[in-house]
């Protein structure tokens, strides 16, 4: 009896033991483990703060060069002449872009006012309206929209759009404006669908419930609260669009005739992009004729962050209005 008491005594006590020795090691392992997982998110933050000032840095870096290398040529040239000169002929130097301005903001507008109502009602009906199989061909056709290279819508509008535009205007040549917008109607589709469709996903279905339960169809709801509330996002893929419409350069080349004049929807004009892309490889380094297409880069660079600059403020204040 004595021997059985023992053997129990020694028994429980071995179990303690080892009890308390797991438990030891349990809590030796918990603060490794915590600090291990703080050590990965420290990592990590640093990881996110470098790459995002990385990102800073380029956009500094390309600002930085840009008004290097030309505001040499807008100070030679003299900015009223340079901005607001309607001339721009390399071998008698003369370099206006006042027309080349005007071209790029009128072929950008029209291929926004084309684009974004057709963009934005394809990424209403794939989200709202279509079903599975409509949507999943429409889907693939946009994919394959956005991986179309650009040199490729040229020449599609070279062969296509430019002979109709010429036989149905009869005029001597199709390459205008017209043919421009029309093409970046297109090639900027694939971005403002897809942003767009991203952002109406998005909206809580509480705010539709709340107001097919007041009373609204579906349609109004979708039109008056859905795309309201998307407002932000809409307006991302408009400033996506913008930037693909202002920053295309290829295809841009092979339709609208690259020609300095006034813009006309008839008429044959040269863009910003197309200026600096057909003169840049023929230009002298050191002349005023290359610095002043540095210029054009430094003024389309400008453009673009207006552009930007003004989106964020109106939506700011529409989200605080």
């Amino acid at each position: 009896m004595e021997n059985e008491m023992i053997k129990a005594a020694f028994s429980a006590a071995a179990d303690g033991a080892v009890a308390a020795a797991g438990t030891g090691r349990g809590e030796n392992r918990a603060p490794r483990a915590k600090k291990g997982r703080e050590a990965l998110e420290h990592f990590m933050n640093l990881l996110f703060f470098v790459c995002g000032m990385v990102a800073v840095a380029f956009v500094l870096l390309i600002s930085i060069y840009l008004v290097i290398s030309g505001l040499p040529a807008i100070l030679e040239i003299g900015p009223i002449n340079f901005l607001f000169g309607t001339r721009w002929y390399a071998s008698t130097g003369d370099f206006g872009i006042f027309a080349i301005i005007l071209t790029s903001f009128a072929g950008t507008a029209g291929a926004i006012l084309v684009g974004v109502p057709i963009g934005l009602m394809t990424a209403i009906f794939l989200v709202k309206v279509a079903n599975h199989k409509v949507a999943a061909v429409i889907h693939t056709a946009v994919e394959l929209l956005a991986g179309i290279p650009s040199v490729v819508y040229g020449l599609v509008g070279m062969i296509l759009l430019v002979p109709a535009i010429r036989v149905a205007f009869d005029l001597p040549s199709g390459a205008t404006l017209l043919a421009a917008i029309i093409v970046l109607s297109v090639m900027i589709l694939p971005s403002i669908i897809n942003v767009s469709e991203t952002a109406l996903r998005a909206v809580p279905a509480e705010y539709e419930e709340a107001s097919l339960a007041l009373g609204a169809t579906y349609i109004e709801t979708v039109f008056h609260v859905t795309v309201p509330a998307a407002r932000s996002g809409i307006a991302t893929a408009i400033v996506l669009g913008i930037g693909r419409a202002i920053g295309e350069a290829m295809a841009i080349i092979m339709v609208a005739g690259n020609v300095a004049n006034m813009p006309g929807l008839l008429k044959s004009v040269r863009f910003l992009t197309t200026a600096i892309a057909s003169e840049m490889s023929y230009a002298s380094v050191g002349t005023l004729h290359y610095n002043a297409l540095f210029s054009i880069g430094l003024v389309l660079f400008l453009f673009i962050m207006m552009i930007n600059v003004f989106l964020n403020v109106f939506i700011k204040r529409k989200k605080e209005g």
